[in-house]
């Protein structure tokens, strides 16, 4: 049998008409229209939209026409949009760099020795006053470890100058120079972001003298970190931190630009650091943004190209970390990972998905460390330069983003530079009031968090960590800051409250559900009425169902509680819910909730509505008043 020949022009659809973008419109409103959104087709593509918190909107559909027109460039050049290098991170991956503030020194030898024996390339210490072990245990905690070969990125607070003089003394000893790579770890803004005690004099001089060190000695070490981690951690949104984060690079670029350093000296010093979270579209942008814009920053202070290459630390976000259900943590880390790896990231820290419960066990270590494993050689992230390049909305997103971020620093400019807007308090306003409109979608649950606000166990057993208030939970939980600085907020924080005031109570706070009507009329409601009582803790007791209001009435008063939840379809509830209302409150019900939109009924018996947009945290706060948890 002869083989077809091949044709000569492969058309892919090509039976099929172009679809016209009017022609979608038309079939969106026609969508919105039966589920009862009445839009013309011209304001159908608007209608979809998603807002964002740095006031851009993220479409349904982009195709070629939504393209920036600016070109993001080759790898390794200018914009440095697609990466820093030319190669990106095809030969070797980015570096794994996990975090460790481990308070027993006897054990943190081992446990940062089979850290880099099982996949961990780069290490992130704690010491110090940041909440580790003594800056004296560094060479212990060292021992073994080819500083060559392994990054180490040091935390150590106001006892950075002490550990980063320790870490070049040892890399003398071992002969290492041009190949030490990592992060000292300064940070000039710490007081002011972190709070405490401002810095001296004397931590200024170390940053410069060590930034000097560095230049000569070591072109791969960073020595200062614009750290966008406590504009994150205080709410604000993608484009406040990054646009916060590159007022911090400028910042430390003056202040060793003044100190005598070269501007290409100055900016090969720092390092961003940057959350990654669960938006990993999000995530893959803002790194993407990040280089862009620092190189505009750089080509306008003079810096040659090379030195315009930010390098970047991905973070993946500790706000978005939960201490409910925390095994959803590890899907919420992964998706980060992948937004970083795939945005370029220099260094990515998962950080393990028990951290809000105190120091993480060898098992979510291990967990952490092989999520990057996986990524890298099992899933090969790594081994395409840019793969979002050229999406028409990635390029859309980081350019967005970019602006975003760019109206932001250049307004911490205008205002006299970053220092200023945190001791005037304009930056934490606009930070607070992102947060605020945030936290108003997480209470209305419209900003869903799986397992505490949405599909939460409510008998959950959670693991117990060592150390539930160390310094590493305490910078991951939000609790207990320091006197000033920005404050460390976790969106989980406020149903998690909620769960903690009704596991404290000495009986388990229960509300009844008053089912009405059949099972295929009550279920629906029920099953939203059980997942949004137990995002508060609330335990149900189930009535009998059906429409023998006085049956209904004689559970409810077994139930023994005084909240009542009235829960079935519209149409039972025009000839049932107001009868069964002010029945419930006659026998005793100080709370009577319908389980709907205020729309649905109207009776003085009724105290609340509990329906998808209804202010969850606010309903749960009250039942939980009422009930006396």
């Amino acid at each position: 049998m002869t083989a077809p020949e091949a044709p000569e022009e492969l058309v892919l659809a090509g039976e099929f008409e172009t679809p016209a973008r009017d022609a979608w419109r038309e079939l969106v409103a026609g969508v919105l229209a039966k589920s009862g959104r009445e839009v013309d087709a011209a304001d159908a593509e608007r209608a979809i939209a998603t807002a964002t918190d740095d006031g851009f909107e993220i479409a349904a559909l982009y195709t070629a026409q939504d393209a920036p027109g600016v070109p993001t460039g080759a790898p390794g050049l200018p914009p440095f949009t697609r990466a820093s290098r030319p190669e990106g991170h095809v030969a070797d991956g980015w570096y794994r760099r996990q975090r460790h503030a481990l308070t027993d020194l006897g054990s943190a030898h081992d446990v940062v020795m089979a850290e880099l024996e099982n996949g961990v390339s780069s290490l992130w210490l704690v010491l110090g006053e940041a909440g580790g072990p003594d800056v004296d245990a560094l060479p212990r905690l060292l021992e073994g470890v080819f500083l060559d070969l392994a990054p180490v990125a040091l935390e150590a607070g106001r006892d950075t100058p002490d550990a980063a003089a320790t870490l070049l003394r040892l890399a003398a000893e071992n002969g290492v120079t041009t190949a030490l790579g990592g992060s000292l770890g300064y940070d000039p803004l710490l007081a002011r972001t972190r709070g405490g005690e401002p810095l001296t004099d004397a931590y200024r001089e170390k940053l410069v003298e060590h930034a000097r060190t560095a230049a000569e000695q070591h072109p791969h070490l960073a020595t200062v970190v614009a750290d966008g981690l406590p504009h994150h951690e205080a709410g604000g949104s993608d484009g406040q931190e990054l646009g916060a984060t590159l007022a911090a690079g400028v910042h430390a670029v003056r202040l060793l630009n003044d100190a005598g350093l070269s501007v290409d000296d100055a900016f090969a010093r720092v390092e961003f650091r940057l959350a990654a979270t669960a938006d990993q579209f999000a995530t893959l942008a803002k790194l993407r943004a990040a280089r862009r814009c620092w190189d505009r920053i750089g080509s306008v202070a003079g810096a040659s190209e090379s030195a315009r290459a930010l390098r970047t630390h991905a973070v993946t976000s500790p706000a978005m970390l939960t201490g409910r259900d925390p095994w959803v943590n590890i899907l919420r880390t992964t998706v980060a990972a992948v937004g970083a790896g795939l945005g370029g990231a220099d260094a990515v820290t998962v950080l393990p998905f028990d951290s809000v419960l105190g120091l993480p066990d060898d098992f979510s270590r291990r967990v952490a460390r092989n999520t990057q494993a996986l990524l890298l050689e099992e899933s090969h992230l790594a081994h395409v330069i840019d793969p979002a390049g050229g999406s028409w909305y990635v390029e859309s997103l980081t350019d967005a983003l970019a602006h975003a971020a760019w109206d932001v620093f250049t307004g911490i400019e205008r205002d006299g530079g970053i220092e200023s807007v945190l001791d005037d308090g304009s930056l934490a306003s606009a930070l607070e009031e992102t947060w605020t409109a945030r936290a108003d979608r997480i209470a209305h649950r419209t900003d869903p968090i799986t397992g505490v606000s949405e599909f939460p166990n409510l008998h959950e057993t959670l693991p117990t960590r060592e150390h539930p208030l160390s310094a590493y939970s305490v910078a991951l939980s939000g609790t207990g800051d320091a006197q000033g600085g920005l404050p460390r907020r976790r969106y989980a924080q406020v149903f998690e409250d909620l769960r903690d005031r009704a596991d404290a109570a000495s009986e388990r706070p229960t509300a009844f559900l008053a089912t009405v009507g059949a099972l295929a009329q009550y279920t629906a409601r029920l099953s939203f009425a059980t997942n949004l009582l137990h995002a508060g803790g609330i335990d149900i007791t189930e009535g009998p169902g059906g429409t023998d209001l006085d049956e209904i009435v004689s559970a409810f008063r077994s139930a023994g509680t005084s909240v009542a939840v009235i829960a079935s379809s519209d149409k039972v509830y025009a000839e049932h819910a107001a009868p069964l209302a002010r029945a419930l409150a006659d026998a005793g019900a100080t709370r009577i909730v319908l389980a709907g939109s205020p729309k649905t009924l109207s009776d003085d018996a009724l105290t609340g509505y509990l329906y998808t947009g209804c202010d969850a945290a606010a309903l749960l706060t009250d039942l939980l008043d009422e009930l006396g948890a």
